[in-house]
């Protein structure tokens, strides 16, 4: 088992200063002698948001096109992956910045490159991360996922070691965009779920005979799950949990157990989605919006055989990660989705009610860059990444 050196460091709870007073200290603020402890956050640069943002917000650091973020379990030491192929870390706790070696191979043009992270369901003792890319295959690329052990044994750096590759998607696209890759786990820790994007090509979300334009379902071994609705159909047809999917860059459970699917429709028609098992959503035989080119594409009607949208965007916002906030912090948001969005440069705030497959979006704050990605911290803050070079990684915390 790894040395867990980057453990965060706990202190006595202090005030959570604005960032107007918080500014730019190398150190932590001073404890204060209270019987309530809380993970202590370094003054950081204050970013500036718009007078009406409910948030006070601070960068900690800059990435080279960060893709995502995600908060290892038990120290809340920050991991970020750039798309050209490598790995960060930042502890919030010290400061402390770090590489991570040991990643894949990957295919870094167009949509393409390092793409998500997760920490398995028993990360506390096995150390299993798991990763997904686009990597290069034959005269295409396709999206791949592997599993490998963390280990960090010094204070400035990192290593997967052992990393296998055990899931990709059927076939090679031509185009290197809409790989989706996105990871989800079960809440009961089984089953590991994979967006995975259309490629840009349309037609394969309809065709069952690939696992493009699909979620699938999968063991934490890569293997098809039993139970799946097609599993009597042979491979890759028995991995497939829902079909008829775009590109999406969000995937997540909410504290009820249902599994939602956030994707990019073509020019108009974002959408969120409710995904269950054999559901077919509609792509590109229907889409509530239009083609690039101009092209109409037939909405969504009552009497069409496809799932509904739960909401659909028309202007696009451009969606790229999603969390579900369950914190204290922000406490009015609990069960409320939290949207990072390119496009609109801003957070869409959105309340869903699956038994309704339904969502309304509740509100939206502007930021002054895309965003790429968001995650809850263990003390309930929001950090959020910026898309592109020098994307910056920023704290959120409530206004004041």
């Amino acid at each position: 088992m790894r040395n867990k050196v980057l453990t965060a460091i706990i202190f006595p709870t202090v005030a959570l200063a604005s960032c107007n007073s918080a500014a730019t200290g190398d150190t932590a603020p001073s404890a204060s002698a209270t019987e309530e402890t809380v993970t202590a956050v370094a003054g950081g640069e204050p970013v500036e948001l718009q007078s009406t943002s409910p948030f006070d917000a601070a960068s900690y650091g800059a990435f080279n096109e960060p893709w995502a973020l995600a908060f290892e379990p038990g120290t809340g030491v920050i991991f970020i992956t750039e798309k050209p192929g490598t790995m960060k870390f930042y502890d919030p706790a010290s400061g402390r910045m770090g590489t991570v070696t040991g990643m894949p191979s990957v295919a870094y043009r167009g949509q393409g490159g390092l793409g998500a992270l997760a920490f398995a369901p028993d990360y506390a003792t096995s150390d299993t991360i798991y990763l997904s890319w686009a990597k290069e295959s034959g005269e295409g690329t396709k999206a791949a996922v592997g599993r490998g052990t963390l280990v960090c044994d010094a204070a400035d750096a990192c290593r997967v070691d052992g990393l296998t590759e055990i899931w990709e998607q059927s076939r090679a696209g031509e185009r290197p965009g809409h790989y989706s890759h996105r990871l989800a786990f079960s809440p009961d820790g089984q089953y590991l779920f994979v967006s995975s994007g259309d490629r840009q090509e349309q037609d394969p979300a309809q065709n069952l005979e690939n696992n493009l334009g699909t979620v699938v379902r999968l063991n934490l071994d890569g293997t098809p799950a039993a139970g799946n609705p097609f599993a009597d159909r042979g491979s890759p047809t028995d991995q497939i949990w829902s079909y008829g999917q775009r590109n999406m860059l969000g995937l997540e459970f909410d504290s009820s157990g249902n599994l939602w699917a956030l994707e990019h429709g073509p020019a108009g028609g974002d959408e969120l989605n409710l995904v269950e098992p054999g559901n077919n959503y509609g792509w590109p035989t229907r889409s509530n919006g239009d083609n690039y080119s101009g092209s109409d594409i037939p909405d969504h009607t009552a009497d069409d055989p496809f799932v509904k949208p739960a909401i659909s965007w028309n202007p696009v916002i451009a969606p790229g990660g999603m969390t579900f906030y369950t914190g204290d912090m922000f406490a009015d948001w609990q069960g409320q989705l939290l949207i990072a969005n390119l496009r609109t440069q801003s957070i869409s705030r959105v309340t869903v009610n699956a038994a309704a497959n339904s969502a309304d979006e509740a509100s939206r704050y502007e930021f002054p860059r895309r965003l790429r990605d968001i995650a809850q911290a263990p003390d309930g803050a929001l950090w959020v990444i910026e898309d592109g070079a020098e994307g910056r990684l920023i704290r959120l915390t409530p206004k004041g």
